[in-house]
């Protein structure tokens, strides 16, 4: 299923409308139309500047905002290819520290999708390829590249070196692609994952990674084995020690001297941003200095990751003074970091949720199971999603977000709302709520 995208502009929508048009599915993953689409428009994967490419299951969007945020504290320019978009299709594409403006945005595009005639090229490809030409094309210093998904067959797998690579938190995903049967790889399901996301690992760029359980983590250092790469991996050559909600970040060489405080609350977060310093802390050239890396993870921000909403029209709808947090998790993984967050959370949860077709309510319900409220299953606009008879015989259902929200009966000194499942449901939120990604 391909992202869908809409923009104000005409001319940006024009060219999103023949995106949408392109073929989705089963056969997007294979790096042979984007080699050759590439080539088409002069290699530009091949002129960007020093580049840090990030994969994993969850955590791989907020590695890439600390990576920025510190490296911009550092004083430097950096492009950013993230993905999907939650409100504006320009979200992907961030030039030297701004979201790409519409006129460029709308020409890049026309320019891709004129060369890809008659290539059969995906969404993500063609989106990947207008990425490239816009870096290629713009000075600056350091290029963050985000995997859409799994690594060995992306998109952005094209790029030739990468300075450093990085491997965020990992579990199951996106089955129907990661998990397909395919002679030569491994049969454990998580293992196969691993060894797709350890894809990206090239011969001459470093690699940091989190610490993983024993079978995975052989997936991964049998990668790095095989294009000489030594592992810099969380617990073994790095390392964080959390303290509230702070944290102080060490490695084989020594510890940063300041506590640093992230924006992002939970202890994913904290190990998000251990990966990127260990990422920047393995980088050839000029490396952020103690306060560069402190403003920059206290800075850091990727939105619909445990954010609570300001207020707007959304928050409006329930009785002052309640929280309402929202966050994309859609997956086990991603559910797990969910149940660490609220696990002392006195207060009970009123989760709303919508979820697509392919995942699994439980990944979701499961961790949260005890500290429910109430469940109301929301739609995921424009896609397939599950009803409310997915999520068990308690679930109500409720048309929309604002509708679900204007049901509850909340208790704002004992219960708070959490709305979950879907990051495109998260982009819906954002955008009702007057509260646009930038």
């Amino acid at each position: 299923m391909p992202d869908h995208a809409h923009s104000s502009d005409p001319a940006v929508q024009a060219q999103l409308d023949r995106l949408a048009a392109l073929s989705p599915g089963r056969d997007i993953l294979g790096l042979e139309r984007i080699a050759e689409l590439c080539a088409r428009l002069g290699n530009p994967q091949a002129r960007l500047p020093r580049t840090f490419h990030v994969a994993g299951t969850n955590g791989k969007g907020s590695t890439c905002a600390y990576l920025r945020a510190i490296l911009e504290a550092q004083g430097r320019r950096v492009h950013a290819y993230t993905s999907p978009h939650l409100v504006r299709f320009n979200e992907r594409i961030r030039l030297a520290g701004q979201l790409i403006d519409d006129a460029l945005l709308a020409s890049l595009l026309e320019e891709v999708l004129d060369a890809a005639n008659g290539l059969q090229a995906s969404f993500f490809e063609v989106t990947t390829a207008a990425a490239f030409l816009a870096f290629a094309r713009t000075p600056a210093d350091d290029c963050i590249i985000e995997v859409g998904l799994g690594g060995r067959l992306d998109a952005t797998n094209v790029i030739p070196a990468p300075a450093v690579c990085g491997i965020a938190s990992l579990g199951i995903d996106h089955e129907a692609f990661l998990l397909a049967p395919e002679d030569g790889t491994p049969s454990p399901p998580a293992e196969r994952i691993a060894w797709e996301k350890a894809g990206i690992v090239k011969a001459g760029a470093a690699l940091a990674t989190l610490a993983y359980p024993g079978p995975l983590a052989r997936v991964i250092e049998a990668r790095a084995e095989a294009v000489g790469v030594v592992p810099f991996v969380e617990g073994e050559a790095w390392s964080i020690e959390p303290a509230g909600d702070a944290f102080r970040w060490s490695s084989m060489d020594g510890t940063l001297p300041a506590l640093l405080r992230p924006r992002m609350p939970g202890l994913h977060q904290m190990r998000n941003a251990g990966l990127a310093i260990a990422m920047l802390h393995l980088a050839p050239g000029a490396k952020p200095g103690p306060d560069a890396i402190a403003k920059g993870v206290s800075a850091a921000f990727w939105p619909a990751r445990l954010q609570r909403l300001e207020p707007g029209t959304l928050t409006a709808l329930v009785p002052p003074a309640t929280e309402i947090w929202l966050d994309g998790a859609h997956n086990a993984d991603a559910g797990a970091h969910l149940a660490r967050f609220f696990a002392n959370e006195p207060r009970r949860i009123h989760l709303v949720t919508g979820m697509l077709a392919n995942k699994h309510p439980d990944a979701i319900l499961a961790p949260l199971a005890q500290h429910l409220a109430s469940v109301t299953v929301v739609p995921v606009p424009g896609h397939e999603h599950h009803d409310a008879k997915a999520f068990g015989r308690n679930a109500k259902a409720a048309a929309s977000v604002e509708a679900a929200l204007s049901s509850l009966d909340v208790d704002p000194a004992n219960e708070i709302v959490l709305i979950s499942g879907s990051l495109y449901l998260a982009g819906e939120v954002l955008r009702t709520n007057g509260e646009l990604p930038d």
